[in-house]
This record gives structure tokens, C-alpha cells and sequence, in this order.
């Protein structure tokens, strides 16, 4: 293919990518969306891999297929509660390619730059091994704390911040010291199969930065996890756009902008719809103390069983539905819209609160319910709906803790103060949908669950739901 055909191939998979983002800004859309990023993907793939310049189609093709079957297999057995740790665990396979790009680029001896050239080059490299090693890591880390494998809780070593800034410091010096290496042919580690000058620094920078990436996000608390798999997603993105710097690939670049800044975009949001300053997060989030001693959880639960639930909704005429983490674990949505198909045929008002960190990575709970198939005309983010509660008359909250908690609001030295929550509390009565007494994601207890006008319904969210829906039904 002819490199002016490869251009155009490019720009035309460019404008798919913008429409795909476009299109996934809007529940209503996003089916569209997808279909015009995989569109642009297919396009690209097939462009690229007819230049000119290609000629090791054998590797290709194998390359293509694994990656290929990888990835169908992945779609079809990781369930909905799974997606948050898969994309994790792909933002981390991101960063490991444009470390091995940057690795492989800068031992390449067919590429011969001199001058201005050559330092830009090498400056690349050193950048993509960076922003890439951050990522991989980092995710690899955001992947254990979704899964489970590594506790939600914070680790917080004792000068941490002082330990960041003086990991970027070696970084920067490093990255000079590379620049200089490169120049003058020192720093080569021939016994690392690393004989060109630079490597020394090279491989010390690598090292530090995966540090970097475990140490941040280890740092960071439960309750923030949503905005570090959109950070990460941010990350991914760039380190694209380095690996396309190094290669001389233009829709590399490009397409890894968008995904950086629209990463970047969506943190800043997230992180201002939660009251949250982005560098704050970054530096440690939630659940990591406030300095005071929180409020302790004093009183009784009042629970309630799956046909007094039922009458509550029966005798209710404006439902508010709050959907967590549990509701994806239990995979209830299918039930819950049943329930709440029943209800709005005799007549109901049922809405659904959507927190912008319910869940475990942004739009978590718009997703199942989509997948359930949810009017979006009934699904609203908590800023359109929280001044309602006073009109409610019952609010089922399904697994969710965190993002209902009241101490963010009036508990200064809460890990969660200063975090918007959805004040069901505020309503008639509210029930509350969970397996035990154990606390959220960020570790907090939450005094919701001992307000008189609470009540407690234990067991496991879907099968609960079945039976208020047999009654409801009845």
C-alpha cells in the first residue's frame, strides 16, 4: 500500500475514533460509539500492516491472531464484575508495550539520527520507558486492589511525599545523565545484552519509575479507585503517543492524545463531582485519615425481610433505586428491572441515583444497567437528583456503602469528609440491600445502616430481589 493510501487510512480512522468518543459521551449512543471505534481500529490494523515497510507478515499474522483470541476469549468469560480489574490489567499491557518499544527502539542500530535529531529521539525513548513503566505497574497494582488480591486500604510509608518528589528528582537528573551517555557512548551494560551508551541510566529510570507507579497507587484509598483506573486510562493513552513519537507513526499519536486527554478529561470531573482536588488523590485519596479520630457507629439495625420490603415498595409511590458494587456482584440488575417493570406499571415514580464512583471504575452502574436494558430516561447522576430525597418514599440501596454514607457530610474527621453523597437518608425510609455489617470499599463504617428510618435487608442482593419480586408479583 502506498504511503499516501496509508495516510488517508489514517485520517479516516482518526475521525472514527473521535465519533467513537463522541458517541460514548452519551448512554443512548454508546452502542454506536463502539462500533465506530472498532471500525477505526479494523481500518488502522489492516493499513498498517500493508506498508510498504512491512515485510515479517509471518510474525504478524501470529501476532494478530494471539492477540486477537486473547482478546474474544476475554469478552466472552469475564463477567460485568470483572470488567474494572480487565481494564486494569489491559491499560498495564499498554505500558508494557511502550516500554518494550521504547527498549527496542533505542537499541535499534538501523536508525541513524545526528544533531537536534538525534536528542529528540533519544528524549522520546526516554519519556515513552517512562510514562510506560508508571502505567504498568500502576495498573498492575489498580488490578490487585479491584480483584481483591491486594487490600483496598491505603499503604501509606512514612514520608511519602518526600519519597515521591525525590523519585521524580532521580528521574529528571537521570534523565540529563541519559542524554549525556547517549552522546558520549558511556553507561552500556553489554552483560544485559544493553551494549549502547545510555543503558545504565536507561534501566535505573526504568526501575525507579515502576516503584513510582506501585508506591502511588498503593497510596490510594478504595473510595478513589474509579478515578485511578480513569488516571491510568489517561496514562495508557500517552504512553501510546510516545510509542508513536519513537516509531514516526502519526495515528499513534493521535489516537493516543485522545485517549490521554480524554483520560485526563474524565479524572478532572470525576475528581470535581467528589469534591476532590486531582493532585490530592494522586498524592493519597480517601481512607486515608483526616488527622482526627472519626465518629464511632453507635446504635441497632432494624432488619426487614424480602415480603416486608415488597409491601414498602407496594405502598410507596416514589422509589429511588441506588445501585453499588454488591448489585454487580450478585449480577441483580436483570431483577431489578423486573421489579422495577412491575412497579411502574401500577403506577410507581422509580428512578435510579447514579454516584460518579458507584462501583469500581467510571460508569460502572450505567453499564449493567444498560446491559439490562434501563430506560436512560430513568437513570440520573447524583447531582440531578439529590435534592429529591425529601420527596421520596423509599430507597433501596443495592450494595452500596460508601457513596450513601452521611459521614462525608457531617463528620469532619471521616476518611470519606468532604465526598457528595447520595442522601437517601433524607427520605421516608430506605433499605439497604447487603450481605453483612461489613464496611465499604474505603473501609468506613457507615452510620446509615442505624438511622431509625433504615432498615437492613441481609442476604445476597439477587436472590433477595427474587423474592420482593414473587411478592411483588403476586
Amino acid at each position: 500500500m502506498s504511503p499516501s493510501l496509508v495516510t488517508m487510512s489514517y485520517i479516516i480512522a482518526i475521525i472514527l475514533f473521535i465519533l467513537s468518543l463522541s458517541g460514548l459521551s452519551n448512554p443512548e449512543s454508546a452502542r454506536r460509539g463502539n462500533y465506530f471505534g472498532m471500525a477505526g481500529m479494523a481500518i488502522a490494523i489492516i493499513a498498517t500492516s500493508l506498508m510498504e515497510s512491512v515485510t515479517a507478515y509471518g510474525y504478524l499474522v501470529v501476532a494478530i491472531l494471539v492477540g486477537g483470541s486473547i482478546g474474544a476469549l476475554a469478552a466472552k468469560k469475564v463477567a460485568m464484575t470483572q470488567m474494572p480489574e480487565l481494564v486494569a490489567i489491559m491499560h498495564s499491557l499498554v505500558g508494557l508495550a511502550a516500554v518494550l518499544v521504547g527498549y527496542a527502539n533505542f537499541m535499534d542500530s538501523s536508525v541513524h539520527f545526528q544533531g537536534m535529531e538525534k536528542t529528540i529521539h533519544e528524549a522520546e525513548i526516554y519519556a515513552g520507558v517512562l510514562i510506560g513503566a508508571v502505567t504498568f505497574s500502576g495498573s498492575v497494582i489498580a488490578f490487585g486492589k479491584l480483584s481483591e488480591k491486594i487490600t483496598g486500604k491505603p499503604i501509606l510509608l512514612p514520608g511519602r511525599h518526600q519519597i515521591n518528589l525525590g523519585l521524580l528528582v532521580a528521574v529528571v537528573a537521570l534523565g540529563f545523565l541519559f542524554l549525556d551517555q547517549v552522546e558520549t557512548g558511556t553507561g552500556a551494560l553489554p552483560w544485559l545484552f544493553l551494549d549502547k551508551g545510555g543503558s545504565q541510566s536507561l534501566l535505573i529510570m526504568t526501575v525507579i519509575a515502576l516503584l513510582f507507579g506501585i508506591h502511588m497507587v498503593m497510596a490510594i484509598g478504595g473510595a478513589d479507585m474509579p478515578v485511578v483506573v480513569s488516571m491510568l486510562n489517561s496514562y495508557s493513552g500517552w504512553a501510546a503517543a510516545a510509542t508513536g513519537f519513537m516509531l514516526g507513526n502519526d495515528l499513534l499519536i493521535v489516537t493516543g492524545a485522545l485517549v490521554g486527554s480524554s483520560g485526563a478529561i474524565l479524572s478532572y470531573i470525576m475528581c470535581h463531582a467528589m469534591n476532590r482536588n486531582f493532585i490530592s488523590v494522586i498524592a493519597g485519596g480517601f481512607g486515608t485519615g483526616s488527622g482526627g479520630k472519626a465518629a464511632a457507629i453507635e446504635g441497632d439495625v432494624q432488619p426487614i425481610d424480602a415480603g416486608e420490603t415488597a409491601t414498602l415498595l407496594l405502598s410507596a409511590k416514589n422509589i429511588m433505586i441506588i445501585p453499588g458494587y454488591g448489585m454487580a456482584v450478585a449480577q441483580a440488575q436483570h431483577t431489578v428491572y423486573e421489579i422495577t417493570q412491575l412497579l411502574r406499571a401500577k403506577g410507581k415514580t422509580v428512578r435510579f441515583g447514579i454516584h460518579p464512583v458507584a462501583g469500581r471504575m467510571p460508569g460502572h452502574m450505567n453499564v449493567l444497567l444498560a446491559e439490562a436494558k434501563v430506560p436512560y430516561d430513568i437513570v440520573f447522576e447524583m447531582d440531578e437528583i439529590n435534592d429529591d430525597f425529601p420527596n421520596v418514599d423509599v430507597s433501596i440501596v443495592i450494595g452500596a456503602n460508601d457513596i450513601v454514607n452521611p459521614s462525608a457530610l457531617n463528620d469532619p474527621n471521616s476518611p470519606i469528609a468532604g465526598m457528595p453523597v447520595l442522601e437517601c437518608w433524607k427520605g421516608e425510609t430506605t433499605v439497604v440491600l447487603k450481605r453483612s455489617m461489613a464496611s465499604g470499599y474505603a473501609g468506613v463504617g457507615n452510620p446509615l445502616f442505624v438511622m431509625d428510618n433504615t432498615r437492613m435487608l441481609f442476604g445476597d442482593a439477587n436472590a433477595m430481589l427474587q423474592a420482593v419480586l414473587k411478592v411483588v408479583q403476586g
